[in-house]
């Protein structure tokens, strides 16, 4: 059940982070959210007395940081942003996020304190990401790269050649009106999201922001 969970939640919040901050990101944000899980994991287990019986024994195992951190990295960016749940209704990704962090934090005397500290490391991973991003850094591009990188190295390895593409990029970029749509564009439409909801949008704006989500 409860990776069932992880996956029905990753499976509709990662739709909506796609969309919003591209996919790019999203992959980012999952392996480094799920990174910070377990340097946090380490370091309570190897640093407060509470856990020195079980130390030796102590494992972690799962993607559930990698899924809290997506969760409260999406819920930070809208936090007004509306979803539907069965047998509840509308609510807002603010809430779900914040009944998921106290969820962890009264459940860090129970039988899994590791896994819900490790709950806790991606969340942090994923508030303080979406803050720095805001404010202009990007914490995922040299790591996406990284990864780009590795990925490439396999390939090549493989026999496969590796294309290059060249952007022009004295050509700005166009939208269906024909006209540049620049960062501040998409900040206003991300502020319209979480105010009034993703399907508050024209069609044209939704088109500005799966260009702008593909740039990312």
């Amino acid at each position: 059940m409860h990776i069932l969970m992880n996956i029905l939640w990753l499976y509709f919040l990662g739709q909506i982070f796609q969309d919003l901050l591209g996919e790019k990101r999203l992959v980012s944000t999952y392996i480094l959210g799920g990174l910070s899980g377990a340097v946090l994991y380490i370091l309570a287990y190897n640093i407060f007395p509470v856990f020195s019986d079980v130390l030796p024994v102590a494992s972690a195992m799962g993607a559930s940081a990698s899924v809290m951190a997506i969760i409260i990295a999406i819920a930070t960016k809208v936090p007004n942003y509306v979803i539907r749940l069965i047998f509840i209704g509308d609510v807002k990704l603010k809430y779900i996020a914040l009944v998921f962090i106290v969820l962890d934090l009264i459940s860090l005397g129970g039988g899994n304190a590791g896994g819900h500290m490790a709950h806790l490391g991606g969340a942090i991973f994923g508030f303080t990401y979406i803050k720095r991003l805001d404010s202009g850094i990007d914490a995922s591009v040299g790591f996406y790269r990284w990864v780009s990188a590795f990925s490439s190295f396999f390939k090549s390895q493989k026999g496969k050649k590796v294309r290059m593409v060249y952007k022009n990029k004295s050509n700005p970029r166009t939208s269906t009106s024909g006209s540049w749509h620049n960062q501040e564009t998409v900040d206003g439409i991300l502020d319209k999201i979480s105010k009034s909801g993703y399907d508050s949008l024209s069609k044209e704006e939704k088109d500005i922001l799966f260009r702008a989500s593909q740039n990312n």
